[in-house]
């Protein structure tokens, strides 16, 4: 279980930084996309793609942040409303379905990864898979810190690390 709380605690450092990495490419692309459309008459190619990218990379990264510090959307007045064993085998179920859901998201964004490893952008001529390589990291993260606050609800993790 600590090798797992490191783990994440891991993720979290380089998911914050990578978030804070591509949003900022996109606080410089767009106005510099908006600033050519319509100051200057004249768009680049490439600036939709790279803010796009950018894009998908921060969300995914800041998801898994997100998840780690506990900003997610939660059923607590679902939960807090029926009996205390109701809502442990609610939470269980809960924690099994997010599992299921990050662990199968994983391999379709890996298939997603390696089939558009051929593939390149129209405009920047990127080889796709690296835009579609933010959907496996970003699931795989997820799943991983998923199963540290899954393992802490069971009680076989450490108090404090569940948020």
């Amino acid at each position: 279980m600590r090798a797992l709380r490191i783990l994440n605690e891991g993720f979290v450092k380089v998911g914050s930084w990578v978030t804070i990495l591509f949003m900022a490419v996109i606080a410089v692309v767009i106005p510099y996309e908006v600033m050519g459309r319509y100051v200057f008459q004249s768009m680049s190619i490439w600036s939709g793609e790279v803010s796009t990218y950018s894009l998908a990379w921060a969300s995914m990264m800041g998801g898994a942040v997100g998840l780690k510090k506990g900003y997610q959307i939660g059923m607590t007045s679902v939960v807090e409303s029926v009996p205390p064993a109701v809502a442990k085998t609610l939470k269980l179920v809960s924690y099994l379905c997010t599992l299921f859901f990050f662990g199968a998201m994983f391999w379709y964004g890996l298939y997603q990864t390696v089939y558009n490893a051929k593939q390149t952008s129209p405009a920047i001529g990127l080889v796709m898979s690296y835009p579609y390589a933010s959907l496996p990291v970003g699931f795989f993260m997820m799943f991983f810190i998923s199963l540290e606050q899954f393992l802490v609800f069971l009680g076989l993790g450490e108090k404090g690390a569940e948020k």
